[in-house]
């Protein structure tokens, strides 16, 4: 089998055009370089270099099986940063929860710093629906979590605040609602309503509360939306949810007469005492508590814009 220094001797050569530069390269005698080429040449069976020259040119045969010299070392790299992580106490994979309705748009800054930070951790992403984080975590199915606030979490579990999700009322442009200056209570009664509600939780939790005494539920933002923009109702859905279908005119904000403040509903970071969190969850958990709250807040100027 190949020795590394075989295969640097080969990429080195291949990419500066020289053995003697190659050398310098790895702090080796040219001599020592070339006698490295050509072991790996008579291993292989063919020549990667056309020695007739001044400088050594790649040959086709060379020239093809540069780039699996590339991969080969990269893979030694990778193989042994790996193992260094492991000895340091990093986890190789970590899976988080956020659940949907949860604009990941506040999250790529720090999914790029983590990309840049922990290259070798295989970051596993869930998007499951309303109070179902809880049980990924509870099940040790997912480290880390983002839920919206509930008022009581299972024992075991630690939480914190870390912003505000805003809520939206809509319905499609041609639904009767749509026509209306304001809407009322009485207005809303008056129409279906659609609402979230989880599998993992009994029938009767819900979540928020209903406005209409019709009501359909669904688990994800993503089929209510489908449903409204059908015109089979109105719905609270969250801003990431209804941003491109506000701005492309599909769905209508409701002006309500009785609510003259935006609808909120809170952010949570959830992990639970009994998976301890390796070294990168514990720096991803610290990026999520260190965002600024207004990060989630962004979105409002967006929504105005695409009112105008």
């Amino acid at each position: 089998m190949a020795h590394p220094d075989q295969m640097q001797a080969f990429v080195l050569a291949a990419e500066l055009g020289s053995f003697s530069a190659a050398a310098r390269r790895m702090g080796k005698a040219q001599s020592a370089v070339s006698t490295a080429i050509a072991n790996l040449e008579i291993d292989a069976g063919v020549e990667f270099f056309d020695r007739s020259g001044r400088n050594p040119v790649l040959t086709d045969e060379g020239r093809a099986l540069l780039p699996h010299a590339k991969g080969i070392l990269l893979g030694n790299r990778e193989f042994f940063s790996k193992a260094a992580s492991m000895v340091e106490g990093l986890e190789t994979d970590l899976c988080i929860a956020i659940e949907q309705g949860i604009s990941l748009s506040p999250l790529m800054h720090l999914f790029q710093q983590f990309a840049a930070k922990f290259g070798h951790v295989s970051l596993d992403i869930l998007r499951p629906g309303p109070n179902d984080t809880a049980m990924l975590l509870k099940e040790g199915r997912a480290s880390l979590g983002l839920m919206i606030e509930r008022e009581y979490y299972p024992t075991g579990f630690k939480f914190r605040g870390i912003g505000h999700s805003q809520l939206v009322p809509v319905c499609a442009a041609s639904h009767p609602l749509a026509a209306m200056a304001q809407v009322s209570h009485l207005d809303l009664r008056k129409f279906r309503q659609f609402m979230q509600r989880s599998r993992s939780l009994p029938t009767a939790a819900l979540s928020g509360g209903s406005k209409s005494p019709s009501v359909w539920y669904a688990e994800t933002p993503s089929t209510i939306l489908r449903l409204v923009e059908q015109g089979l109702g109105w719905a609270e859905l969250p801003f990431a949810t209804v941003a491109e279908a506000l701005k492309s005119g599909t769905l209508t904000r409701l002006n309500y007469a009785f609510q003259q403040s935006d609808l909120l509903e809170g952010i949570d970071a959830v992990w639970t005492e009994q998976q301890a969190l390796g070294v990168a969850a514990q720096w991803l958990r610290d990026g999520f508590l260190g965002l600024p709250q207004q990060t989630w807040r962004d979105g409002e100027s967006a929504l105005a814009a695409s009112r105008r």
